[in-house]
């Protein structure tokens, strides 16, 4: 749904800019730094007009490239850290007991059977 907005407002702008272009039709002097040359508006409009969106695509293209780099730059350290389980299995084994142990084991005070809530 954006993005038939965006192609939507983007057709309505070059619309804009077309009819805009048609009715500016005289001839303009255009100076550059080295010449001097007569134009009709409606080109220099058209072509004001490109060159802009051009280089709006190209920082855009730019900036997409960039935050790609940067989610697979984070990807990639978020796959190398330990998982959660990882770091308390090795804090488990890094104490001395083994997973099958911990369940087999009783406490030394109390006897087979029984529980501190009946004493």
């Amino acid at each position: 749904m954006k993005g038939q907005g965006i192609l939507i407002s983007a057709f309505a702008f070059a619309l804009v800019i077309a009819v805009f272009a048609v009715i500016n039709v005289d001839q303009v002097q255009v100076n550059f730094l080295f010449a001097k040359t007569n134009t009709p508006l409606i080109l220099v409009i058209l072509v004001s007009t490109l060159l802009g969106g051009l280089t709006v695509g190209l920082f855009g293209m730019l900036r997409i490239y960039k935050l790609q780099k940067t989610v697979k730059a984070l990807e990639k350290r978020v796959g190398e850290q330990p998982s959660e389980s990882d770091k308390f299995e090795a804090s488990y084994a890094y104490d001395g007991v083994k997973e099958s142990d911990a369940s087999d084991e009783q406490p030394e005070n109390q006897p087979d059977g029984e529980d501190e809530s009946k004493r």
